[in-house]
């Protein structure tokens, strides 16, 4: 009992001192100590032994143990004390909250004390102000009372001196007193209900009815509509008479300036009538000089009779431009037969030269006052598409900060631009079929010059280079774009966007694609001996050298109608009007010159690839069972190093402007090649190991030359894309391995299958039959090795069975390396 009881109070002693982390982690930042005693996680075990760590320090335990015990007994008067100092803490709190609470009850009292004080001060304040707060009132009443008499005063006086002075047609002071009139009423709105305030307004109202009549009237009799002469010259009466009427009415000044307006211009629509021969396209220079002749007239006559902000002069010429618009449309309406492209581009050409003139002279400010009358958007700013600066700009900027950035407008908008000129662009048709037929031609000469001058010839400077008619017609195109753009920046650009699609398409069929060699289906077969010939081998290649640089210009030009048909793309996108941009695409003409690279980049592909077919079918046919030893590289494989060297160079140097597409045709032959290369080795059967190990130097020479294809021939020696070596590397590689494995002793069956796997990771049937037909095993051996190879066929490649077939792991580069200078070193040996 007595044990269960001493283990009972253990337990409840631990769960008493069990402590939190949070509460240990406070205690150990507050009370630090490195006793191990203190520690949360104290082992007793490990304390003990770290005290008696031998058997000859338990001789002194008794020392230890009464330290401990001393140690133990501090604590206890420690704890004892502590408990003792806290017997008082309750009854201090307590007194001290009471007389915190007080404390509290004063400082309350004190705050309300004040708050009364001050209720009291402010009720004294409000007795003292208060008579002074109704003497401003009434100096504030009495002032505004004052001020009121004076303007009705001012106001009557007013009103009868402008009664009296517009009686006498003296606009001189009309001007000056209606305006001050006109601004004291204002003053009276809110005392409209008053009788005599609403008669004095209503008398102001009629003084200005009958100014602006009379004034009207005053007009009308010196510039009368009817009237076949005018004055002399302008009166004081009708200048101070247009300063009355910018103090009126709007709508008089409107009415003054439009009667003035269409007299001065009426001699302008008698004398250019649609059946006047002067009112015909080809004499447009006649109406811009009458007009001309006209400001100048009233500029010397009537210049001081109109005030300075009313600018007549311009409204006289907007006016005319409205009327000129009208009447050439209804010309060009009656004779739409008439138009030719020459005609028309001289009309508009003289237009716009007269709307350049007006943005020189005017600054535009009345055309948003003209009723119905659109300010015309401002044209885009002038854009080459091919880099090159347009005639009348001044070039700040290298092209390629030009492409980067947009550029920055050299001179101010001409807000005059199709103020005339737009009555033209329902006739741009002529223009536009103009083009078409004029690019037709350009198109059609363009293939008859290359039929008379041949293609470009290897080792000239035109070799490879870009075809000089691809040049004429992109710079016909900017020609054609800029001017259309100065012409209209609405249908008729979509309507020349659809024609520069229709010939680049036809520039890529007949000029490009029309123009590429033709391959032929020679293939006449080389025997062993046909290969060590090098002029029966030369002639293995289907194309000229003057063919191969055809084909690289052919490749160059399209590359470069890619690249200045997207930048056509983006300029017409800026000469054209922002709701039209959507219907601006040149994708499907991108695609036609993409088409032709890729089939330029085939051609070549295939022309190198069918070359190296009589190769690759001889080696097939050698037989590889009698090679009794190891020799030099293959006569193939001369042959085929022979034809690239033949071939790539004269490929690389034409195409020295497009390097990556010299990369492309490096990929894809490669990417034919060696599979063809692999087909062809699966026909090499039955292959002895001497055989096999003839293939392997073969193999090497051919992947060395294939990671040296992008600079064989080369005196610049430049490092091969990553992407190339890849495929190269991964592709021949697989060649050896399929070596490797036929050199492999077939016995034990299990460990030639595993090995199978290991080095090819193949799973297909077909290509382990094609290793065993390359071995020279029997059919029932096969048979046996095919059930072997579909059971063994789940276990993971890296899964080996046994240590034999550790000697077949795939090899490291430096494995590789060491194996093809023995197989050197034994050729050097034998030769």
């Amino acid at each position: 009992m007595m044990e269960e009881e001493e283990f009972e109070f253990a337990e409840d002693l631990e769960a008493i001192l069990h402590l939190t982390p949070e509460v240990q982690l406070a205690i150990e930042q507050v009370f630090p100590s490195q006793d191990p005693l203190d520690r949360a996680d104290f082992n007793a075990v490990e304390y003990i032994n770290t005290l008696f760590p031998t058997e000859q320090s338990l001789a002194n335990i008794d020392d230890v143990v009464n330290k401990i015990r001393l140690k133990i007994r501090r604590l206890d008067d420690n704890i004892r004390t502590v408990v003792r100092g806290q017997t008082n803490v309750g009854q201090d709190g307590r007194q001290a909250l009471e007389e915190a609470q007080i404390a509290i009850q004063q400082l309350f009292g004190k705050i309300k004390d004040i708050k009364d004080k001050a209720e009291k001060s402010e009720q004294m304040v409000k007795e003292i102000t208060r008579d002074i707060k109704q003497l401003d009132h009434a100096k504030r009443h009495l002032t505004t009372s004052i001020t009121t008499l004076n303007h009705l005063h001012m106001l009557a006086g007013g009103v009868d001196s402008l009664e009296a002075m517009t009686r006498k047609r003296q606009y001189g002071e009309v001007a000056n007193l209606l305006q001050g009139v006109v601004n004291v009423l204002e003053h009276f709105h809110k005392y409209m209900g008053i009788p005599q305030i609403r008669q004095l307004s209503e008398r102001v109202k009629a003084a200005q009815s009958e100014l602006g009549t009379q004034i009207l009237a005053d007009f009308e009799e010196a510039f009368p509509s009817q009237g076949t002469k005018r004055p002399g010259g302008p009166s004081n009466v009708l200048r101070d008479a247009c300063l009355v009427a910018n103090v009126l009415d709007p709508r008089i000044k409107q009415e003054i300036i439009k009667k003035f307006i269409r007299q001065h211009l009426s001699e302008y629509l008698v004398l250019f009538q649609e059946n006047q021969d002067v009112a015909w396209l080809d004499k447009i220079d006649r109406r811009y000089a009458w007009i001309k002749r006209q400001l100048i007239d009233y500029e010397e006559k009537y210049g001081r009779m109109f005030p300075e902000e009313w600018c007549m002069t311009e409204r006289i010429a907007v006016e005319f431009c409205h009327i000129t618009r009208v009447e050439l449309a209804k010309v060009m309406r009656t004779r739409a037969k008439e138009i030719e492209v020459k005609l028309l581009l001289f009309a508009i050409q003289r237009t716009t030269n007269f709307e350049g003139l007006l943005a020189k002279r005017f600054t535009g400010c009345t055309l948003t006052d003209v009723p119905g009358q659109k300010r015309p958007e401002s044209p885009l700013d002038p854009t080459n598409p091919f880099l090159e600066d347009e005639p009348g700009e001044d070039v700040g900027t290298d092209k390629d900060e030009d492409l980067a950035k947009p550029r920055k407008p050299k001179a101010p908008d001409n807000p005059f631009h199709g103020i005339v000129s737009k009555c033209f662009e329902p006739h741009l048709y002529v223009y536009i079929e103009s083009q078409d037929k004029n690019l037709g031609e350009l198109i059609d000469r363009f293939v008859a010059d290359f039929r008379a001058q041949g293609p470009p010839k290897a080792g000239t400077e035109e070799g490879g280079a870009v075809l000089p008619s691809c040049a004429d017609l992109f710079v016909y195109y900017k020609k054609c774009m800029v001017q259309c753009s100065q012409l209209s920046t609405g249908e008729p650009m979509i309507a020349l966007t659809t024609i520069f699609q229709k010939f680049l398409r036809e520039y890529a069929w007949k000029i490009l694609s029309g123009n590429l060699p033709k391959s032929s289906s020679n293939s006449g077969g080389l025997t062993i001996s046909s290969l060590l010939k090098e002029k029966e081998g030369s002639e293995a290649a289907k194309f000229t050298v003057d063919e191969l640089c055809l084909i690289c210009s052919i490749l160059s030009t399209a590359e470069y109608c890619l690249a200045t048909t997207q930048q056509l793309e983006e300029k017409l996108k800026e000469k054209v009007d922002k709701v039209l941009v959507e219907r601006i695409n040149l994708t499907g003409e991108m695609d036609t010159f993409s088409t032709v690279i890729s089939n330029s980049i085939q051609l070549l592909v295939q022309d190198l690839d069918a070359a190296c077919d009589p190769a690759l079918t001889a080696m097939s046919k050698m037989p590889w069972q009698s090679v009794e030893h190891v020799g030099d590289q293959s006569p193939y494989v001369t042959s085929i190093i022979m034809h690239i060297k033949q071939n790539v160079p004269i490929i690389r140097d034409n195409l020295a402007s497009t390097r990556k597409y010299f990369t492309q045709f490096c990929i894809k032959f490669t990417n034919s090649f060696i599979p063809k290369f692999i087909n062809h080795l699966f026909r090499c059967k039955p292959i002895s190991m001497v055989g096999a190990e003839q293939l392997l130097l073969d193999t090497h020479s051919l992947k060395t030359v294939l990671l040296d294809l992008p600079s064989i021939g080369s005196q610049v020696l430049r490092k091969a894309p990553a992407s190339y070596t890849k495929i190269v590397v991964k592709g021949m590689t697989r060649a050896e391995m399929i070596l490797k494995v036929v050199m492999a002793p077939h016995e034990p069956p299990v460990v030639f299958v595993d090995n199978y796997i290991k080095l090819l990771a193949d799973g297909n049937p077909e290509t382990f039959q094609k290793i065993l037909d390359m071995k020279g095993l029997k059919r029932s051996e096969q048979s046996s090795m095919l059930d072997l190879f579909r059971q063994r066929l789940p276990t993971p490649p890296s899964g080996a069975d046994g240590g034999p077939s550790l000697s077949f792991s795939a090899p490291t580069p430096e494995q590789e390396s060491s194996r093809i200078r023995k197989l050197e070193k034994l050729i050097k040996k034998r030769l």
